[in-house]
């Protein structure tokens, strides 16, 4: 079985434009239900982040009005995930080679670190050279930004991918006075960005990259995953 690599952002608190903080964290459904289907398919799962940082939990993802009826499941199961894993990989200190996937879940985090970190820039590249496979969810498709070559190209620019929509983000509350909004910069970067109806399971995969739209695409696109290693 393969050993597979979810990094995470270590953002607690999202700049706003108008000088205001937004508490985030990690997105409950979106870290449990791929660590629990690897798991079930019996593949070790190792959690990483910059500085090794425990990123809070988004306690939206833990209200049922706004995560939905089983969102009480999803943050047992990533609390006891964590913990039992204990303190989290330094992102600067892992190399790639041991790893045949790795997972960008999201929460609003990624938009706060992950797009920019050139530790976690290398990691994917490294990744993506080596034909290694590539899931990202609702935020953490962000996550992707930070592969940049030293002229600045982008490495998946070109690529098709999902992320949570800018219709989504102004359904949530959250567009106005985001520094920038994830699927309109993806396409300005150059993603072929696609996506389905708001808050609905919606799933694309190119090649090795497996992304998903929202929450709900976080339990395809570990299936897809799964079965794309064999």
């Amino acid at each position: 079985m393969s050993r597979i690599l979810i990094v995470m952002s270590a953002a607690s608190v999202w700049e706003r434009t108008d000088g205001s903080s937004y508490p985030t964290g990690y997105w409950a459904e979106e870290l449990a239900a791929p660590h629990e289907k690897f798991v079930e398919a019996g593949h070790t799962v190792d959690f990483a982040s910059p500085g090794g940082v425990l990123q809070p939990l988004d306690r939206h993802s833990a209200d049922p009005e706004v995560a939905g009826a089983d969102c009480a499941v999803y943050v047992a199961h990533a609390e006891k995930a964590l913990r039992e894993f204990g303190p989290l990989l330094k992102l600067d200190e892992v190399g790639i080679d041991d790893y045949a996937a790795v997972v960008l879940p999201g929460g609003h985090g990624p938009v706060v670190d992950l797009h920019q970190d050139a530790d976690l820039g290398r990691l994917l590249t490294a990744a993506d050279a080596a034909g290694k496979l590539i899931g990202a969810v609702c935020h953490g498709p962000a996550a992707l930004l930070s592969a940049v070559d030293a002229e600045g190209a982008w490495l998946f620019a070109g690529r098709e991918m999902a992320a949570f929509t800018d219709e989504e983000e102004r359904l949530f509350g959250t567009a106005e006075g985001a520094p920038w909004l994830l699927a309109a910069r993806l396409k300005e970067k150059g993603a072929v960005h696609s996506g389905g109806p708001a808050y609905e399971q919606f799933n694309v995969r190119d090649r090795n990259l497996f992304t998903g739209q929202n929450p709900a695409s976080s339990t395809r696109m570990a299936e897809d995953m799964i079965a794309a290693l064999g």
